[in-house]
């Protein structure tokens, strides 16, 4: 029987305080998994404590954002012919154990993905209140457009399946923020989607990438502009186990 090929997409920006050990945790608790960190043009030594672990990197000439490094990564699976992608966070946030559940979940239940949620069950994470309620807005917009729950639309922690790879290493206009759109555009277009619980730890050291008062409102226009758009360009495809 053939052997997944499973790949941990790792973007990284700035994360030298926090990438040796997410490194670690990987590298004991999914030992069966390849592991490839795209460098997005760090200012600090996180290229060189990548190197030092003896992991697969990509280094970003400059700064492309975390959409594109996570898009770069996905695209990489697909030239290698991987069976699933997990996209995981190099701040430390996400748990290597947890992310084998949303691979078994992809694997024995055949959805295309799989998204690690903080919300389906109290786990403890704190979460801040501007963020709750963006996520909330989020989840009843989906519920609107799609007929489905998803609890954490925002949870970067997933798990793809070879279809998706294959869909999102050749969408042309792949969202700067891939969250509830990118949620409502496979949904619509008939990928499965599936939340699990996961626990996820608060970041500890560095800077959130919607940190500040000026990220936070873009996001948020962004996203509503990008939905909107979605709703309008997509056609919902009907009948599948989503709803």
């Amino acid at each position: 029987m053939k052997k997944d090929k499973v790949l941990l997409v790792i973007p990284a920006y700035n994360e030298e305080e926090n990438i040796g050990k997410v490194l670690e945790e990987i590298k004991k608790d999914i030992q069966y998994a390849d592991v490839l960190v795209i460098n997005d043009c760090s200012k600090d030594r996180t290229r060189e404590i990548v190197d030092e672990h003896h992991v697969n990197c990509i280094n970003n000439i400059f700064n492309m954002k975390y959409a594109m490094a996570i898009q770069t990564g996905i695209k990489y699976a697909f030239e290698h012919d991987y069976d699933y992608v997990i996209q995981f966070d190099a701040d430390g946030q996400h748990i290597a154990k947890e992310a084998e559940k949303l691979y078994k979940v992809a694997k024995s239940e055949q959805y295309d993905i799989v998204i690690g949620s903080r919300y389906l069950e109290d786990t403890g994470y704190k979460c801040p209140l501007f963020r709750r309620i963006g996520t909330k807005i989020f989840e009843i917009l989906i519920k609107l457009f799609c007929r489905k729950r998803i609890a954490d639309p925002t949870s970067g922690f997933q798990c793809l399946n070879k279809r998706v790879i294959k869909k999102y290493a050749q969408m042309g206009n792949y969202p700067e923020f891939p969250d509830a759109n990118l949620i409502i555009e496979m949904l619509r277009g008939g990928y499965t989607i599936k939340e699990v619980p996961v626990k996820m730890r608060n970041r500890e050291t560095g800077e959130s990438m919607h940190g500040g008062i000026i990220k936070p409102i873009k996001y948020m226009i962004t996203m509503f502009y990008t939905i909107v758009f979605i709703v309008i360009s997509t056609p919902k495809v009907k009948g599948d186990k989503n709803e």
